[in-house]
């Protein structure tokens, strides 16, 4: 026991306090060397995301001093020093105000607007993200309370999850789009925020002494003012953690609810769509080449809380016109350029077109002997549709047609056509 004591003393190798809180306020200050070496890491990750490029993205924090003013107002929570805190923040606002300055700068004159993936991932938080920004403080205060720095570069796991936002929020102000700046902005202060925390835990934790003064009264309303403060920040916080964990689970079991109930059954699925923060909770689907009754519907939903789905409602969508804009519509808002969305939109043709019967001559003979029908389409269903047939075959007609065709007709003359047992018939 003694020796897992030993491995996990952080009071091995500490800095005296004194050098440690010399080093703290050296290193919150923004101004000569440390704000141009801020705007040029802003600059350089607000290339990388411009480009997509991941490595240019670390190369950026590798150089950028952000640390400083956050770990600054940790420590200052931590040992209730109401000045450093004032500091801190202060030049806090000022490096976001450079680093916003800066990169609306670059996407304004930038040629390239386009919205790429690795700005798209910073504009609304998740767990992974609080995570990050917890552990990456939890890095960075170790690292300046150590006699012998170690491997750990401060304030690069600080900067992972500082600069990528900041530069996203700039990207949002330079086009234009709101959404991006609000979202980006969001996932900054909570960054922030746990940052802080964790660097405040940290510095308890290590048992630094708090600032006295000579006026107690003085010095006991500072400690009530820095305590309320303190809760008014890790309470929200790990409140919206909880949250996010909640989401990301809820995730999860959507994912395995749709592969048990329709994936592992065959149902070719071509659009998802999920909306956590509705009242209820909604799960909209789209397949390809199969529609569902209301009965069928009806028990979908009823198995949504065997996955831990409760307060949730599973939406079907199976009007054809429909289902093509929303997936058009996804495609727009989450691929980064012309070429990648043709491209995308080429991949989705191909493997409708997989399932598609391409028989010209049938459709026009129909057309012919029903001209109510104004449209008819001919597909395939192929796979694992029960799970105890893999060679489940299913042909599938879909079509329009008035009042004048006698379905029941219609029906017939296709199943001589065909000669399939297994033939599927549906009007829209």
């Amino acid at each position: 026991m003694s020796l897992i004591s030993n491995f996990l003393n952080l009071h091995q190798g500490e800095e005296e306090k004194g050098k440690v809180l010399d080093n703290v306020i050296k290193n919150i200050s923004f101004r000569g060397a440390n704000l141009w070496i801020l705007a040029c890491a802003i600059l350089i990750a607000s290339i990388g995301l411009n480009v997509n490029s991941t490595a240019v993205i670390i190369g950026a924090m590798l150089i950028s001093p952000l640390m400083g003013p956050i770990v600054g107002a940790g420590f200052a929570l931590a040992t209730y020093d109401f000045e450093l805190l004032k500091k801190s923040g202060k030049n806090l606002l000022v490096a976001t105000m450079v680093s916003l300055i800066v990169s609306t700068l670059y996407f304004y004159l930038s040629p390239f607007k386009d919205v790429q993936s690795e700005l798209l991932a910073r504009t609304s938080p998740t767990i992974y993200d609080v995570m990050i920004a917890f552990f990456g403080g939890i890095v960075g205060a170790i690292s300046i309370t150590r006699k012998d720095k170690g491997n750990p570069i401060p304030g690069v796991a600080i900067a992972t999850a500082l600069m990528p936002p900041l530069c996203t929020a700039g990207f949002g102000l330079a086009v234009f789009d709101m959404k991006f700046f609000v979202g980006a902005m969001y996932l900054y202060t909570i960054n922030c925020f746990f940052i802080g925390i964790s660097t405040f835990v940290i510095i308890k934790y290590l048992k630094y002494q708090p600032i006295v003064t000579e006026n107690k009264s003085f010095d006991k309303k500072l400690r009530y003012i820095i305590t309320t403060l303190i809760l008014l920040m890790i309470i929200p916080s790990f409140y919206l953690a909880y949250g996010l964990l909640q989401e990301k689970r809820f995730s999860q079991n959507v994912e395995n609810y749709i592969k048990n109930e329709f994936t592992d059954n065959g149902y070719t699925l071509i659009y998802k769509k999920i909306n956590y923060n509705a009242a209820p909770k909604t799960v909209d689907l789209a397949f390809l080449s199969r529609n569902f009754d209301s009965l069928e519907i009806v028990d979908f939903n009823k198995k949504l809380k065997l996955f831990g789905l409760e307060d949730t409602k599973l939406n079907i969508k199976q009007n054809t016109s429909d289902i093509k804009s929303e997936i058009l519509n996804e495609i727009n808002k989450n691929t980064s350029s012309v070429s990648e969305k043709d491209l995308k939109i080429n991949l989705l043709n191909k493997e409708l077109n997989e399932y598609k019967i391409e028989d010209k001559d049938l459709i026009n003979e129909v057309k012919i002997l029903f001209p109510g029908i104004s449209e008819i389409s001919l597909g395939k269903m192929n796979g694992n549709f029960t799970k105890n047939d893999s060679t489940y075959q299913k042909t599938v007609v879909l079509y329009s047609a008035d009042a004048s065709v006698d379905e029941e007709k219609l029906n017939r003359w296709l199943a001589s056509k065909f000669k399939n047992k297994k033939l599927e018939i549906l009007k829209k």
